[in-house]
Formats: C-alpha cells, sequence, structure tokens
C-alpha cells in the first residue's frame, strides 16, 4: 500500500512540476507549484515526518505562493503574455542542453549509491515526530535556534523601519 502510494504521489508531483515549467499562463504555473508542494508534503507524511509536511504546507504552499500570486496580479501581465513569453531558438537549445547537463551529472552522482535496508529491530519510527524535533532544538540545538530567531526579529524591524521611513526623516 505505501509503495503503491509513493508511487502515485511521485508520479503527480513529477506531472505538477513539468506543467509548472511548459504552462503558458502564469497564474497556472503557480497552481501546479501549489500542487506540487502538496504532493511532497504527502511524502513527507509517508516517511512519518508530519511536521515537515505541515511546515512545507504553512510556510510554501502558504506564504509563499500567496506572495508569489500577488507578484503575478501587481505586474499586470493582460492579454499578450503569449507574445512577451516567446522565446528564441537559441535560448530554448541553451535550456536544453543546461538540463541535459544537469540530468548528466545527476546520474553520475547517483551511480554509485547504495541503498541500505532498515533493520526492523532497531527502527525506531518516532524520528520524525514533533516532541522528538523540539527535544532535540532545545537542548543540542539551543544556541543556533536562539540566533536564528535574533536574526528574524532584527530582519522584521529592519523591514519595518524601511517600509516606514517617511521623506527626510532619519531613524539612526
Amino acid at each position: 500500500m505505501t509503495e503503491s502510494l509513493f508511487f502515485f504521489f511521485a508520479s503527480l508531483t513529477l506531472l505538477c512540476a513539468i506543467m509548472v515549467v511548459i504552462s503558458k499562463n502564469p497564474v497556472y504555473s503557480v497552481i501546479f507549484l501549489i500542487l506540487t508542494f502538496f504532493s511532497i508534503s504527502a511524502h513527507y507524511i509517508l516517511l512519518n515526518a508530519q511536521f515537515l509536511a505541515a511546515v512545507n504546507i504553512i510556510v510554501y504552499a502558504g506564504a509563499i505562493m500567496v506572495l508569489f500570486l500577488f507578484v503575478l496580479m501587481f505586474i499586470n501581465t493582460g492579454k499578450n503574455v503569449e507574445s512577451t513569453l516567446k522565446k528564441n531558438v537559441l535560448a530554448k537549445i541553451a535550456g536544453t542542453v543546461a538540463g541535459g547537463l544537469l540530468f548528466i551529472v545527476v546520474v553520475a552522482a547517483l551511480k554509485d549509491v547504495a541503498l541500505g535496508h532498515p533493520d526492523p529491530a532497531t527502527y525506531d519510527s518516532q524520528v520524525g515526530m514533533v516532541e522528538n524535533l523540539g527535544k532535540v532544538l532545545f537542548t543540542k540545538y539551543m544556541l543556533p535556534f536562539q540566533l536564528v530567531a535574533v536574526l528574524f526579529l532584527v530582519s522584521m524591524v529592519g523591514a519595518v523601519m524601511i517600509g516606514k521611513r517617511e521623506t527626510g526623516e532619519q531613524n539612526f
């Protein structure tokens, strides 16, 4: 059952990712990207990493895709999207060559990979759970976690100060 679900979600992920690239309308590309993120979240659930699945849906499919849609609405592509998105033959050839080279690099990197077989006697099914993640995050990685929190706070304060600056006003 798990294997068939994996292959279903893998094919759905690949199909949606291909549709992101070949879709002519940018709004359809964003919708297919959201579907891709949801199918990747299904992979996380199959791997027993529910927290990563929830974060993937909230952060990527939620916040970042809303940002993409706002940007698309603000650029106002209009009716002549097809005329502005037409590419010349040289760009298509360069894209094909770059994709082929990337495929060769991935195949070369993965050719000697040995797949490990999990031992059912030592398998811990609680690895991806939120409780274990919280324990590790607040014990072993406490300092980096706090530093990232301070970094986010400083960046938010800086963004607010830049956004609220009046003409001729100096904050410092």
